[in-house]
């Protein structure tokens, strides 16, 4: 049995995935009651996390902070209590994270292995060097790209897609979150 995996990632409309300054803040300040209900639902849903070495460390970062897991949102919350892999050569057990298993070695082989051994689906939350290569080697079955209306050329940090090959996408989902924010679900092919 091959489960599937989804890429799923939050985007500025000009494509980046984060921002070196200025004064967004999280979500880039845009988000609302539906999109945080959304988040919830997705992350309710039984599945195991896979994760890039500097993704959780970002997010281990996190959690160690009070302030911050005392502002986190409830899918936030609920990403970490899921099984979690992380894909890294540099991180040793133990780590400060619940149910994490550690896999050295070639992302591909790793998440080709999780695909026809997991009994749930595999979901992969920023990660953007990870998911490119994945997505590239034809892993990923589902890009799930939130869009926040804002333009961040200025301060635009992390370029989602650069570096993907060229995919065609085929929209399976949408849905439009506190009427300003825009989520996209595609079945990518390789062009």
């Amino acid at each position: 049995m091959t489960t599937t995996y989804t890429f799923d990632v939050f985007s500025s409309l000009d494509g980046f995935g984060s921002v070196s300054g200025g004064d967004w803040g999280g979500y880039w300040g845009k988000q609302g009651p539906e999109l945080l209900a959304r988040r919830l639902a997705l992350y309710e849903q039984p599945q195991r996390m896979v994760f890039g070495a500097e993704t959780l460390r970002q997010f281990i970062g996190f959690r160690s902070d009070p302030d911050m897991v005392a502002e986190m949102d409830a899918w936030g919350l609920r990403m970490i209590e899921l099984p979690a892999t992380v894909i890294s050569s540099t991180l040793t057990p133990p780590i400060d994270w619940p149910d994490v298993t550690v896999e050295t070695g070639d992302g591909v082989d790793v998440v080709r292995r999780l695909k026809e051994e997991s009994d749930v689906p595999l979901r992969s939350h920023g990660s953007l060097s990870l998911n490119r290569e994945l997505l590239n080697a034809g892993l990923v079955d589902f890009v799930q790209v939130t869009i926040f209306p804002v333009l961040t050329g200025r301060n635009g940090d992390a370029p989602v897609f650069a570096g993907a090959d060229d995919f065609d996408l085929e929209l399976v989902a949408q849905h439009t979150l506190d009427a300003r924010t825009v989520e996209l679900t595609y079945r990518p092919t390789l062009h």
